[in-house]
């Protein structure tokens, strides 16, 4: 096994295409054709992880941060991100970072908070727009059933809890060659009729060259004809945030309590209490100041996240706790969901849960 069948098995997971434009995410250090030793799974990648990595003979890091964000332009071992890369280079170890692509998955960083909290009816906070995409094609009437199938078990035709979504129409299409045409029905130079069926499905956007593949080998034509669209559609699985519901309503200073020994945090920063029972609780790991108002539109009566500047806490305008539990803390929580993750898929290897406490805010 290689480093690139690890990554494989991530991004099949988690595709980098929902990361955000913002982020800095896949293989950051190493060639991914390396033969893999072991994998270390952490929140961070920081010195002290490299050398754990070091002892376990894990060659390739599985980070939830990347360690290189804004970009490096020297390595003289100056700043702590410099002297992590320098050690992982010199030790051969790859670093790979899955960050946003794993908090917009519907079961990535919020569903693991979700989980912690035991919230149910569960939904994501902020769906992404533009991830679904719609591919229109035309096909004989008589192969219609088959490129149908074919794409289906490519990914196409898939929306929420329902596969194999298509819509179809039968109409004639014509289409003449021109003398250097090879036509699979009618005659070149001829103008020609066909009973053909138009094939309308949509798709996550990570799979259009995989659907278009499909499309072509499946496709008698020797010209296809095709559109494909992006779709305003905001995408019900795919996105920041989730909102859920506890089992039963608590006090505002019993949801507290249960919030901190379930997130093991021994401080929350949060807005005035409103003395009434909280049930509908939205979460966001990670800097979340951007999702108050989705999470007040959603009707939570907490939201809980991290990294709340003074002026956010004056946005709750007594309709909604905002309770801040500290970043770390929001995601600490994930590597062990990757870790599972992992272990599940590659079973000949041990996955190495990292056990440095990587978090840089300490609590007098």
């Amino acid at each position: 096994m290689i480093i690139q069948d690890v990554i494989n098995h991530l991004e099949e997971f988690a595709s980098l295409a929902y990361a955000e434009d913002f982020d800095n995410v896949g293989l950051l250090v190493g060639d991914k054709n390396t033969k893999l030793t072991g994998v270390l799974v952490t929140l961070d990648t920081l010195e002290a992880v490299v050398d754990e990595a070091i002892k376990n003979n894990c060659n390739l890091i599985v980070s939830f941060h990347p360690i290189i964000f804004k970009g490096l332009k020297k390595l003289t071992g100056k700043t702590y991100v410099e002297r992590t890369v320098q050690k992982a280079i010199k030790n051969d170890i790859a670093i790979y970072a899955i960050h946003t692509a794993l908090d917009n998955h519907i079961n990535g960083v919020n569903d693991i908070i979700s989980e912690q909290l035991g919230l149910l009816n569960r939904k994501i906070l902020i769906p992404q727009a533009q991830t679904i995409k719609k591919l229109t094609t035309y096909v004989p009437k008589d192969e219609a059933e088959n490129l149908r199938q074919a794409l289906f078990n490519s990914g196409a035709g898939t929306i929420g809890n329902y596969s194999n979504c298509s819509f179809n129409i039968e109409g004639v299409g014509t289409y003449k060659g021109n003398e250097n045409s090879n036509p699979t029905k009618g005659n070149k130079e001829n103008i020609h009729f066909e009973k053909e069926t138009q094939i309308n499905v949509t798709f996550a956007k990570h799979l259009e060259a995989k659907i278009l593949d499909t499309l072509f080998k499946n496709h008698s034509y020797e010209e296809v004809a095709y559109e494909i669209t992006t779709l305003e559609n905001k995408n019900q699985n795919i996105g920041m945030g989730m909102v859920g519901d506890l089992t039963k309503p608590m006090s505002e200073i019993e949801f507290f309590d249960f919030l901190k020994t379930k997130m093991n945090t021994k401080n929350i920063r949060h807005s005035s209490f409103l003395n009434k029972p909280v049930q509908r609780i939205a979460v966001l790991g990670g800097s979340g100041s951007f999702a108050i108002q989705a999470a007040k539109s959603a009707k939570a009566d907490v939201y809980v996240t991290s990294d709340l500047k003074y002026h956010d806490f004056f946005s709750a305008e007594s309709n909604i706790i905002l309770a801040d539990i500290g970043h770390y803390e929001s995601e600490q929580y994930t590597k062990n969901g990757l870790v599972a993750h992992l272990t599940k898929k590659i079973s000949n290897f041990a996955i190495v849960l990292s056990t440095t406490n990587t978090n840089p805010v300490k609590y007098f």
